[in-house]
């Protein structure tokens, strides 16, 4: 399971260090996930941030979320 949660985590989110300095990024693209949450904190949709990075797909930022939770709530099980 382990195993399947970081080949996950690789398609999701890159780090690179000639990528955005190293920031976390959606895989294949240059939008930092930070920006995502940014988004959803200001009270944004999912779909007002897919429409201002196309580069990133909705697969992509649900498969984020899920993962988050997922993080989540193992560390408080």
């Amino acid at each position: 399971m382990e195993e399947y949660a970081a080949t996950m985590k690789s398609q999701i989110i890159s780090r690179r260090p000639d990528v955005m300095g190293g920031t976390a990024v959606f895989h294949g693209t240059r939008v930092p996930v930070q920006t995502l949450l940014d988004y959803l904190e200001a009270g944004e949709s999912i779909d007002d941030f897919l429409a201002g990075f196309p580069s990133v797909t909705r697969q992509q930022v649900i498969a984020f979320l899920e993962e988050a939770k997922d993080r989540l709530i193992e560390t408080v099980s």
